[in-house]
């Protein structure tokens, strides 16, 4: 759909930018966190967080307890809730964030994959070859960055992290189709409360003497992870999502990589090289076109 068939269309890539900025920050976080929580901790301690924030909306919002896709969106709450940020978690253990920033890069292409088979989306001849393009550039760049910090080939936390954007498409997709006929807030709100069972077993299960001192550093990676990457991230890349298509929306992603290089650069000292730059400027472009195709 072009720009001038879809009036919010910019509206959407605005939300959408919103949402990638805000993810793209998640894995140096992440990092920082990993300093005074292990990975379940982190998983189970951001949902909760993000519950509170959500049961508040909810209420104040005067919202039903019930709604007529609560299974749906309750499986897609199991991918984004625990599946992504579980396996995003672990990877972090053994691979540099920047390093996560670029393999997650095959994310904008697995979305449109699983809309055009779920959500039922039918993304132009040209848009699939500029996304594959997109796609191949970053995958060509993943390859050269591998080697540049010493990491050759796929290591567990690759596999980690292709399991975990796997389940962040998969959720993508199920949130933006029920967010089509419901405001993409209380979708994620709805999710974040229906796990929230899920969510409590889990902390009362991983909580270890480690996570009840842990430093200022980590309480505010913990919060920032629950309240901006978990709950208003969401929010606004649902809302994206329903206002300008999934597969297109979710191209915007190709500059998520890009980001985390930023975020790692300010939060963690990781240096950014000239080819970071030049395939910021490729993918930048691709972009635009898709917007048009």
């Amino acid at each position: 759909m072009k720009d001038q068939e879809n009036p919010n269309l910019f509206k959407a890539y605005l939300l959408g930018a919103f949402g990638v900025l805000v993810f793209g920050a998640t894995l140096p976080v992440t990092r920082l966190a990993l300093a005074d929580f292990d990975p379940a901790l982190i998983t189970f301690g951001r949902a909760l967080i993000a519950t509170v924030l959500a049961g508040a909306v909810i209420l104040s919002a005067g919202k039903p307890f019930r709604h007529s896709q609560d299974l749906t969106i309750f499986i897609a709450g199991l991918f984004l809730i625990f599946g992504f940020p579980g396996g995003m978690a672990i990877a972090m253990q053994t691979v540099p964030s920047a390093h996560g920033g670029v393999v997650l890069g095959f994310l904008p292409l697995a979305t449109a994959i699983i809309a055009s088979l779920i959500a039922e989306e039918k993304p132009s001849l040209a848009f699939w070859l500029f996304s594959l393009l997109g796609c191949s550039i970053v995958a060509t760049y993943t390859f050269l960055k591998v080697d540049d910090v010493g990491n050759h080939g796929i290591s567990i936390g690759d596999l980690w992290l292709i399991a975990a954007g796997l389940a962040a498409a998969t959720g993508y997709v199920l949130f933006g189709k029920v967010s089509r006929t419901t405001p993409g807030w209380e979708v994620i709100s709805r999710a974040l409360i229906l796990n929230f069972p899920i969510t409590a077993a889990g902390l009362w299960w991983f909580w270890t003497p480690l996570e009840k001192n842990p430093s200022f550093q980590g309480v505010i990676a913990l919060s920032y992870l629950g309240a901006f990457s978990m709950y208003l991230g969401f929010c606004a890349w649902n809302m994206a999502l329903a206002m300008g298509g999934i597969a297109r929306i979710g191209q915007i992603q190709l500059l998520q990589t890009f980001v985390t290089l930023i975020f790692a650069a300010l939060l963690l000292g990781e240096v950014l090289d000239m080819w970071t730059t030049i395939t910021a400027v490729l993918i930048t472009a691709i972009i635009a076109i898709t917007r048009k195709v």
